[in-house]
């Protein structure tokens, strides 16, 4: 429930000041707030969520918690509690009875689809700028986050990414090689150590494939916004749409140079390959 903000405590109430007065759920979700477009998009929010609430004779983060908990591939919500304090035990069970009409789940979306986007997934606000954390930064959770893939200096001007796995020594291959503001990223597939990942779904078979990518660009100092060419092998022709879905939602605002290909790939439990080169600015 936001920290408290999709709540009748802030309903109709002025803006606060996002410094150490408010607790650090309040100063993170304050940014999420500000993500949105700003305070008044919350209070268009929760003058809908009250009408549907007084409707129904419940609280704002009933009808807020229960909303959510309708939506498709959604199992369940987690509910902060602060034991002895705001711990809403009885509060929270009504949830279990409660249903929101058709027509209001509608209003509450309405207003959803004024809101501008909060970027990434969920977690990306620990793992990539804006940082929607307490301290719109990570200080508070680490000083600095270890690189991706460890890295070698050469004598020759490159530095190298190594995953680790047995094939780079067998095949005597890195990662990824940077060499001055160049990166190459060598054929990558969805593994994990000794485990393929993904399972037969080619498309989250490409989503961990571009993690991999990005780890090893991050890892020589670039990011994935540096790529400037894929270059894609699916097994099976028939993946192609799901496979290139995937490669459009992480790189649709980036829109590297591309080329897909079908391909005996290596691997029976394999149904993607992919390789990167990205130019470092």
């Amino acid at each position: 429930v936001g920290g408290g903000f999709l709540s009748e405590k802030w309903l109709g109430k002025e803006e606060p000041l996002l410094n150490d007065e408010l607790t650090w759920s309040q100063m993170k979700y304050k940014r999420f707030v500000d993500q949105i477009g700003g305070w008044n998009k919350l209070q268009n929010l929760l003058q809908v969520l009250d009408q549907v609430a007084k409707k129904q004779e419940v609280g704002i983060a009933n009808v807020a918690s229960r909303y959510m908990m309708d939506q498709p591939a959604v199992g369940g919500v987690i509910i902060g509690a602060r034991l002895g304090k705001s711990a809403h035990i009885e509060d929270n069970q009504k949830l279990f009875k409660l249903q929101i009409e058709d027509q209001d789940k509608e209003k509450i979306k309405e207003v959803l689809n004024t809101f501008d986007p909060i970027p990434g997934d969920c977690g990306d606000e620990y793992r990539k700028p804006p940082f929607l954390t307490a301290s719109g930064d990570l200080s508070h959770h680490v000083e600095s986050f270890p690189a991706p893939y460890p890295t070698v200096k050469g004598n020759d001007g490159r530095t190298k990414a190594l995953s680790g796995t047995i094939w780079e020594d067998i095949a005597g291959f890195s990662r990824a090689v940077r060499k001055g503001n160049r990166i190459s990223v060598s054929g990558t597939t969805a593994t994990h150590g000794s485990f393929a990942m993904g399972g037969l779904d080619p498309a989250a078979q490409t989503h961990f494939i571009i993690d991999k990518l990005e780890g090893a660009i991050q890892a020589l100092g670039g990011k994935l916004e540096d790529v400037i060419r894929t270059r894609i092998f699916i097994r099976n022709i028939s993946d192609w749409e799901a496979v290139a879905r995937a490669h459009g939602e992480r790189f649709a605002e980036i829109q590297p140079t591309n080329t897909m290909v079908k391909a005996d790939l290596i691997g029976d439990e394999y149904l993607v390959e992919i390789e990167a080169e990205a130019v470092v600015e």
